[in-house]
């Protein structure tokens, strides 16, 4: 062999033009982002497409009642669990440096964020979307009114408030669940399922009783207020009264779209989603404060409680007792946070006097009055 060529041959081998693996590094990390990028998008058009369809049908009437029911049913069927699991390992990728100020910028022009409220020096320093969706606000900005029993437990719009009749719910005008179908079958149970299987007279006699079941006082009356968060509220959620939480019961579930378009074509959306029950007392008596997923939203983190675990399916419900007085929460606390934004569902007994100050559709943000006794 000429000694040339072998010399030309060694010194090709010592300096490659390929690069090695290490170089290769970032490129595999971007790359890996982008494909999960890419499937969350295909996803999220699919998701999207089947919530216009089903919208379309329900407010114009162009489609049957029977298309309806299919384009719903397709909707319901969808892996949402998964999709907001992929959604959730996208939220927690780093961006980059450069990236993070005109990233966050255009989510809040997008959203209608107001950013002067956010407590934070510079837009960098949020590592990922995740961080961003669930930042605080500055002290300042959410003062609690101090005359009212009850505040508004995060910044949201007002989906439905009211009495609760005879153990049913109103999920907006028109649209009811059942109290036990969202609690569970005895609040002071130790496990079962959400399911019942009785006639619906015996049905409709079990709702009075349990509903007569859960206050304190006989002379109260039982109460609901729901607000939805959208994705561009703030994130987190806050105690709305003083009171001491004796109860967390967590269902496992569906994580279909809360939106109210949505939770108006869909017949007890709030028992069939994932949602963590906290039940206790306060000054009138029976209180419970639910903090429900929904599609994008399989995490929800309450700071008092680190054993809760969400969107890891299962069935039925779990229960875990808190000790006597270990978990007490004030009004205005900060209670928890949703990965996106969610609904918030207050159940609590009141004297017959309490008289609600609210709208439907009306904004509302943490710290306001909901009502006067």
């Amino acid at each position: 062999m000429d000694p040339t060529s072998e010399s030309l041959r060694v010194r090709r081998l010592r300096c490659p033009t390929v690069p090695c693996l290490l170089c290769l590094c970032p490129a595999l990390l971007l790359l890996e982002q982008q494909i999960l990028l890419g499937a969350l998008a295909l996803l999220c058009c699919a998701l999207q497409l089947t919530q216009a369809r089903a919208l379309i049908l329900a407010s114009t009437g162009l489609g049957s009642v029977k298309d309806l029911r299919w384009a719903l049913q397709l909707y319901r069927r969808l892996p949402l669990n998964a999709f907001s699991r992929l959604w959730g390992r996208c939220h927690q990728l780093p961006l980059p440096l450069f990236a993070r100020s005109p990233a966050y910028r255009l989510y809040s022009k997008l959203c209608n964020c107001n950013l002067d409220e956010a407590d934070f020096n510079d837009l960098r320093e949020f590592r990922n979307l995740s961080e961003f969706f669930r930042r605080s606000l500055k002290p300042e900005v959410r003062p609690i009114c101090p005359a009212a029993r009850i505040v508004s437990p995060a910044d949201g719009t007002v989906l439905h408030f009211g009495r609760v009749a005879s153990g049913h719910v109103e999920q907006v005008k028109g649209v009811t669940y059942t109290l036990q179908g969202f609690l569970g079958p005895d609040p002071l149970g130790d496990n079962g399922s959400s399911e019942c299987s009785t006639s619906p007279m015996e049905r409709k006699l079990q709702d009075s009783e349990y509903h007569d079941h859960l206050k304190q006082n006989p002379e109260n009356e039982l109460y609901h207020c729901v607000i939805y968060l959208s994705p561009g509220d703030y994130h987190r959620f806050h105690s709305s009264v003083d009171w001491t939480v004796h109860k967390r019961r967590h269902f496992p579930g569906h994580l279909l779209s809360v939106a109210p378009r949505i939770a108006g074509m869909i017949r007890g959306l709030f028992c069939i989603n994932e949602r963590a029950v906290y039940m206790g007392s306060w000054r009138h008596g029976f209180f419970s404060y639910t903090a429900v997923g929904a599609t994008n939203v399989g995490s929800i983190s309450v700071f008092k409680d680190e054993e809760l675990r969400t969107n890891r399916g299962g069935a039925g419900f779990q229960d875990r007792i808190f000790p006597e007085g270990s978990f007490v929460a004030g009004k205005g606390e900060l209670f928890g946070e949703f990965n996106l934004g969610s609904t918030v569902v207050l159940l609590f007994e009141a004297p017959k006097s309490y008289r609600f100050s609210l709208r439907t559709g009306q904004k509302i943000l943490v710290g306001q009055s909901l009502g006067t006794e």
